[in-house]
């Protein structure tokens, strides 16, 4: 019986390791995305800056409604 709580224990580290490499390999995926995204926004306002600017305007008037229609947080 004692090799099965041994077998058992080895599943759970292997299930704990995994996790924390899933975990490790998500924000690796998330911090690439984010610089490219914010080099793509770079070279964008670099080659054509009116562009640029009306999707920052966007941006900003998409965050701006989202706050404004958001319900309020109540901090007790």
């Amino acid at each position: 019986m004692q090799w099965l709580d041994d077998l058992d224990d080895l599943v759970a580290m292997v299930g704990l390791l995994r996790e924390r490499l899933r975990s490790v390999a998500c924000s690796l995926l998330l911090t690439a995305v984010l610089l490219a995204v914010q080099i793509g926004g770079v070279l964008l306002a670099l080659a054509h800056p009116p562009l640029a600017l009306a999707t920052a305007l966007m941006l900003a008037v998409s965050l701006l409604y989202r706050s404004a229609t958001s319900p309020r947080l109540e901090i007790a």
